[in-house]
């Protein structure tokens, strides 16, 4: 028996649930440099997720970042992690630590 986690796909699913639970619409989106985890459309319009574990490499970052800066639209972007920093900015798209963004009451993100 294997009993090894994968918490990136954990922290998929969570997001995944409480993205369904903010936004009326949920896919997984494809772009031209790969797949962006989630494209979102509610009531503030559309927005795009990136899930990962961790970006402290940084090889893993830009592999993460690449899809979201294939987007050409000015549609909200993010990145979440569970690199537990302050929210970071790489040229728009925000990086935030998936703790924070999950217990985030506004909803907005």
């Amino acid at each position: 028996m294997n009993n090894t986690r994968d918490t990136g796909h954990i922290l998929e699913n969570i997001v995944f649930l409480e993205l369904k639970r903010r936004k009326s619409e949920v896919f997984v989106g494809k772009a031209s440099a790969g797949e962006v985890g989630f494209v979102t459309n509610g009531a503030s319009g559309m927005a795009y997720y990136q899930i990962a574990e961790t970006v402290a490499n940084p090889a893993a970052l830009e592999r993460e970042l690449a899809s979201l800066q294939s987007v050409r639209d000015s549609h909200p972007e993010h990145l979440i992690t569970m690199d537990d920093v302050r929210p970071i900015s790489h040229d728009g798209i925000q990086q935030v630590y998936a703790l924070d963004w999950l217990l985030a009451q506004d909803g907005r993100s």
